[in-house]
């Protein structure tokens, strides 16, 4: 599969979280997150076998792309790359950009997580296509150490970023209007659709309040 354009990474980032907690699992979160017209999705599996990950994975790759939408699985490049995914997004304390294997970096965008103005200077200095940054806003939707950097923090990232930025961290439909107009390329959110009653009609308000903003 050919490299998927960096442009295609903006906009409404449904991740799908395999935690317990939610009321719907994976499936049920990407088919609705995809109903909604989400640009990507996001994997966070955590709680499964890998056996199982990589069939979800495969699963979603297919979904995804008969959307028109990108698969990004989170932390897992060798998932990413056997699932056939778009993309990898890595944290801060996963596997450097660097050290993924030539052949994944070729075939996959990849994305990394930061939380700081010096993680975000340094992350020009690596092979990442975007970067998370966040949380702009707090989230109970997993456990950080960071604080929230609001939309001024944002906005900072951005001027000193090379590269799109994506927000993530306690966003819902009435600020994903100022993360736009803070210059973020996209928006990045767990419970607002995994906790949401219904899944589609909540992406599509927080894409519509994205697309609005300025």
């Amino acid at each position: 599969m050919s490299r998927a354009d960096v442009s295609r990474i903006a906009g409404l980032h449904a991740l799908a979280d395999d935690a317990p907690a939610w009321p719907r699992d994976v499936r049920g979160q990407v088919s609705a997150a995809l109903e909604g017209e989400a640009s990507v999705i996001q994997l966070r599996l955590k709680h499964m076998p890998d056996r199982e990950a990589l069939a979800l994975a495969r699963w979603a790759r297919a979904r995804c792309h008969e959307a028109g939408a990108l698969l990004i699985v989170n932390d897992r490049f060798d998932l990413a790359d056997l699932a056939d995914a778009d993309g990898v997004h890595l944290g801060q304390d996963d596997v450097a950009p660097e050290e993924l294997p030539a052949a994944v970096r070729a075939r996959c965008l990849v994305g990394w997580s930061t939380h700081t103005l010096e993680q975000v200077e340094a992350a020009a200095l690596r092979p990442v296509d975007y970067i998370g940054f966040g949380p702009v806003f707090g989230t109970a939707s997993k456990d950080s150490p960071w604080s929230a950097r609001g939309v001024e923090g944002l906005a900072r990232a951005v001027e000193r970023a090379r590269c799109p930025v994506i927000a993530i961290g306690g966003i819902d439909a009435a600020r994903a209007g100022s993360l736009r107009a803070a210059g973020a390329a996209g928006l990045a959110v767990i419970g607002a659709l995994a906790g949401a009653d219904d899944p589609p009609a909540a992406a599509r308000a927080l894409r519509e309040a994205f697309e609005a903003g300025s």
